[in-house]
């Protein structure tokens, strides 16, 4: 190491660790304290610091080439709380800074009481609520990455559970109140069954640390069962195709800043901790029937999201069914992980382990930059109907060229990152020699191109008579102007992370395996 050795690095990484969960504790408890009028100031702050953390965990997890552990109160598992930081949890977390951080810019500037707009937070009742719960998805998603036992994991779900609901219900509406509703009997329904599942695997095995879990045969009926009922229970929480129901209403309801991390980031939580529940406590399901069965759940919502995608005739509701189609790639992998890796011992490709965070990456920065620019879009228009959005892109062209950018990393269009993560999955679907999942992936981003296609023209046409704007448009010289580029910056990132991965992705697989290096190498050349 050029900068400092391994142990070094882990003792400074054991602190950033502990600060990447911490922060946004904190902040959302001061913006508690604190009320409407600070609240917003202590986001705002804190953006750019736990960019700074999560970037530096990064480093941290890099330059010690291991994962690093922080054991909680000095109590060790199997009793103890232990956090985890690798490869895979830290450039997640990055991603979650990001889009939490550019989400607070766009949000910020909703509190301009002179500009009112109808899709904005402002009024003191939305503002004082929506702060603290924003840091709370920022805080659950942090400790869903970083918690390595199961019970504190059911925590990290609930803290999102718990911040995610009131911002469906901040939207005012009859029918978000309806949406945040049904959001939340999934979500308990979800968390009821992990819980039990929780409980059997305790009685069964007598720890919850994932770590001793993934040492153990766990070949036992009960185990097994468990394994099961957390998993129905996760997929739930992730929307999965079919139980997916309660993500339309829910992420197109909301304000346009809560839907931007809903689709970004809650579900991916809820993903997250059942990746690890197949690769790290029981890899053996992987070359089992049951990972083809998730698999195919995924293909069913690449193609049923992306369908009534196609027929939707409003903006938020298309975005909000492609994200029901996108979170399918990412149960997809789950078919394609059974490969051995000899290095490990862990039945886990690395390959698809990389186009799982690509993909996550390419989508949380892209559906982002959709909902923050279909918020600004609505707010101008005065509606999200597609066929009365013509002239808009005079308006904001902004928002509409981050819309564009943001479909083409959905649809896989290189150098995307969404590009890498589905090539990746064709090329993994191919070696493995499931040859359907590279068809359903090839016929996703085909509907996908359809459906973002319709949105574009819809924006791009020539309207029949002038534009009238409506109250969202933001008066040239206020400050808040600026905020329109959040979505744009969010899309360019998307777009960027392709470029990202063409280089060596020896992060991601700190703590898993070999590198997926040479296939994108490969690629490229």
């Amino acid at each position: 190491m050029t900068l400092m050795s391994a142990p070094e690095s882990a003792v400074w990484g054991q602190a950033l660790v502990a600060s990447a969960l911490a922060l946004p504790v904190a902040g959302s408890l001061a913006c508690v304290l604190l009320g409407e009028r600070w609240s917003r100031f202590v986001a705002l702050l804190l953006a750019p610091v736990m960019v700074a953390v999560s970037i530096a965990v990064a480093v941290a997890v890099h330059l010690n080439g291991a994962a690093i552990f922080l054991v909680v109160g000095g109590w060790r598992p199997p009793l103890g709380i232990q956090l985890r930081a690798d490869g895979l949890a830290s450039s997640l977390l990055i991603t979650a800074a990001i889009v939490v951080g550019a989400t607070t810019w766009f949000a910020f500037g909703d509190q301009d009481e002179s500009t009112p707009r109808p899709g904005g937070i402002t009024g003191a009742r939305r503002s004082a609520s929506f702060w603290p719960l924003l840091l709370g998805v920022e805080a659950g998603v942090s400790a869903a990455f970083l918690c390595n036992d199961l019970f504190s994991l059911f925590v990290a779900l609930e803290m999102l559970t718990f911040a995610a609901v009131p911002l469906v219900s901040l939207g005012g509406s009859v029918s978000s109140a309806a949406a945040a509703l049904q959001y939340m009997l999934f979500a308990l329904m979800g968390s009821f069954l992990y819980l039990v599942g929780v409980v059997l695997l305790y009685a069964a095995c007598g720890t919850l640390d994932i770590g001793l879990l993934g040492q153990r045969s766990l070949d036992d009926s009960v185990v097994l069962l468990a394994l099961a009922i957390m998993s129905v229970g996760l997929f739930a929480k992730a929307a999965l195709f079919p139980l997916h129901f309660w993500l339309p209403p829910a992420h197109g309801g909301a304000l346009p800043a809560a839907s931007a991390v809903l689709s970004a980031l809650v579900v991916k939580g809820a993903f997250f901790v059942a990746l690890r529940l197949w690769i790290d406590v029981q890899p053996g399901l992987l070359a089992s029937p049951a990972a083809q069965v998730v698999a195919g759940l995924g293909a069913g919502a690449i193609l049923f999201g992306s369908v009534v995608a196609l027929q939707q005739t409003r903006l938020k509701p298309l975005i909000a069914y492609s994200t029901v189609a996108q979170i399918g790639y990412l149960f997809l992998l789950f078919g394609l992980l059974a490969e051995p890796d000899e290095s490990t011992g862990v039945a886990v490709s690395s390959m698809v382990l990389t186009a799982a965070v690509l993909q996550v990456g390419s989508h949380a920065l892209a559906k982002a930059a959709m909902f923050l620019a279909a918020g600004r879009i609505t707010d101008v228009a005065g509606h999200d109907r597609l066929d009365g959005l013509a002239g808009v892109a005079r308006i904001l062209p902004r928002c509409v060229i981050a819309f564009a950018i943001a479909g083409l990393a959905l649809m896989g269009v290189p150098p995307s990152g969404g590009f890498w993560a589905k090539w990746l999955l064709l090329t993994a679907s191919v070696e493995t020699g499931h040859w359907w999942w590279g068809m359903i992936i090839v016929i996703g981003g085909l509907l996908s191109g359809g459906y973002v296609y319709r949105a574009v023209v819809s924006m791009t046409a020539a309207p029949a008579e002038p534009v009238t704007p409506g109250a969202g448009v933001i008066p040239r010289g206020s400050p808040w102007r600026s905020r329109d580029m959040a979505p744009l910056l969010l899309a360019m990132a998307s777009l960027l992370l392709g470029f990202l991965a063409l280089k060596p992705v020896k992060l991601i697989q700190v703590g898993r395996g070999p590198t997926a290096d040479q296939h994108m190498e490969a690629t490229a050349r």
